[in-house]
């Protein structure tokens, strides 16, 4: 397959039109060519395309800052002398300055999937501002590593964060390029929109189901998103953000692990299997211990699970992770009632709202998670009922 970036240098025909323009780049560490050069350098390289600046989101466009809430500066590339704005420092949002360097803004940014992942909601930020400033915006399209599956809550009107900008689920099922136009579409945007689509993308095709397993390496785009069994577990083990639980920071298996210093977390499984073991299928369970080096418990031991999608057993359509992880927090619930479940500290600058709300999109699984008399049906026909219409909402912005 070819990658978007891979189509705009291979095909001069897609570059026509910008030679006298001036371009900007938003990217970050994994934006790189299907042989793993940096879209930057490709760029600049590339006849007829003129780069004038760039523009990092969280963590950097180089990829170097580890957790939330920790901001880049705006620097010069050190190699081409071009400013590189942060959208993660002073600033969520381009300023009039940073608008006023360039003619068409080049993105190309790996996703993965998930509302919960703040590449989107910057996605969302400049397609506003391009719209306000009258610039044009090219999407170079990248794969969704899980896939076209849709799972969980729609973001739930007045909860808008800078964790979910948008009424978007969980668990969407589109591309980058996908999720530009449903925005556009969705605000009545004026934006002089244009994705370059990847070729050869099979989003339902084994064994990658959405990654091209064995034909693209894994680049982390962010640093705790180190395989595809991350990108995987993710739209379920995000929610522990929210919580007291370790999601694995500090770890080498973040967000594929969970656990707590206090848990038991043999009978945590016995209690899923007996609840619903249905939201258990797809997967690998594996029981484990682990010793986070900083964040949530570091240093204490922590029992826990870890969630496995790189077998033979790994089902696509089967796996479904918000589920799993909502199961769990309502095992825990059950099995110690006056457990401090929920993480009260801020969370991505929100002061005033639960984190675990924030995640996910509103106060249904809290609430769902906190009543004892709340059984996983009641959450199934809430959810079941999201991914129906997001499934109708999403089908006309479907490009392969």
């Amino acid at each position: 397959m070819n990658l978007g970036i891979d189509r705009f240098l291979q095909d001069s025909a897609i570059r026509t039109g910008l030679k006298e323009r001036r371009l900007a780049l938003l990217g970050h560490a994994a934006s790189v060519t299907s042989e793993c050069h940096h879209t930057l350098n490709a760029l600049m390289d590339c006849p007829g395309v003129r780069v004038v600046s760039a523009f990092g989101p969280q963590h950097g466009m180089r990829g170097d800052k580890q957790d939330n809430m920790i901001e880049s500066n705006d620097y010069d590339d050190p190699h081409y002398g071009i400013p590189v704005f942060s959208l993660y420092g002073e600033v969520r949002r381009p300023t009039a300055e940073m608008m006023e360097t360039f003619d068409v803004l080049i993105v190309d940014l790996q996703d993965l999937g998930t509302r919960v992942y703040t590449y989107v909601t910057t996605l969302t930020y400049v397609l506003e501002a391009c719209a306000e400033q009258g610039k044009s915006v090219w999407i170079l399209d990248r794969p969704n590593p899980i896939g076209r599956p849709i799972e969980g809550t729609i973001l739930e009107r007045g909860w808008e964060s800078y964790v979910g900008a948008a009424p978007l689920i969980m668990r969407h099922g589109l591309t980058f390029g996908e999720l530009a136009e449903w925005f556009v579409a969705h605000e009545d945007l004026d934006v002089d929109l244009n994705v370059v689509r990847m070729t050869g993308y099979e989003p339902d095709s084994a064994p990658g189901f959405g990654w091209p397993a064995f034909e693209l390496s894994w680049v982390n785009p962010s640093p705790n998103a180190s395989s595809l069994n991350m990108a995987r577990c993710y739209p379920g083990t995000v929610l522990f953000e929210g919580t007291t639980l370790s999601e694995g920071r500090g770890t080498t298996m973040s967000l594929e692990v969970v656990g707590a210093p206090d848990i038991d977390f043999d009978s945590m499984v016995k209690r899923m299997s007996s609840m619903a073991p249905q939201w258990l299928a797809g997967c690998s369970l594996r029981r484990c211990y682990f010793e986070p080096t900083f964040h949530k418990h570091a240093g204490k031991l922590c029992s826990g699970i870890q969630i496995h999608t790189d077998t033979a057993s790994y089902r696509h359509e089967q796996f479904r992770p918000y589920r799993l992880a909502a199961l769990l927090l309502k095992s825990i619930r059950r099995e110690y009632p006056e457990y401090e479940l929920w993480r009260e500290s801020d969370y991505e600058y929100e002061t005033d709202r639960l984190a675990i709300d924030l995640l996910s999109g509103g106060t249904f699984l809290r609430d769902w998670v906190d009543d004892p008399g709340a059984g996983p049906s009641d959450l199934d026909d809430r959810l079941s009922k999201d991914e129906h219409e997001w499934s109708e909402i999403r089908e006309p912005h479907l490009l392969y």
